[in-house]
């Protein structure tokens, strides 16, 4: 670790916010949002819930919280990971990783192996997703550990 919240891995820094203060001088929130809509496609979430996402990772109520991995080269966002606090444990894991995406110029490179390998490591507890079944990712996913133990359903009004 080369500083506080920072893993450098060949030309990619990993750097871990969990506060508002900690973005790094050339990347912002709304940066990060419209990457993750932008970045995630054909699998996005709207750039509403994607901040309601950050409300819930900047709250200091209890039982809230969790942190963000940012992929850096050189200045350039390249990768980003949203875990979140579920404050549950048993049933329902103690965190939910809720996005993570790289850009599809450097998809394949292990970029986002390492966003979740390095997010599971800084997590107390289990960890969950959800993933789409036709998404590729889901055999990243699959290699690294993670097993389908329920079929998530829905009552959407």
């Amino acid at each position: 670790m080369a500083e506080p919240n920072h893993y450098k891995d060949s030309d990619v820094c990993f750097i871990k916010i969990e506060n508002p203060e900690e973005f790094p001088i050339n990347i912002d929130r709304k940066q990060v949002v419209r990457f993750f809509h932008e970045a995630m496609k054909p699998y996005e979430d709207s750039l509403e819930d994607i901040e309601h996402s950050f409300d819930y990772l900047f709250s200091k109520e209890v039982g809230k919280g969790g942190f963000l991995l940012l992929a850096v080269n050189g200045n350039r966002l390249i990768g980003a990971l949203l875990m979140l606090n579920t404050g549950m444990k048993g049933y329902v894991p103690e965190n939910i990783l809720l996005f993570v995406s790289v850009l599809p110029s450097f998809r394949g490179n292990g970029i986002g192996c390492k966003l979740v390998e390095c997010s599971i490591a800084e997590c107390k507890g289990d960890v969950k997703l959800h993933v789409e079944y036709d998404n590729p990712a889901k055999r990243l996913y699959e290699r690294i550990g993670f097993t389908n133990k329920y079929a998530e359903m829905r009552f959407i009004r």
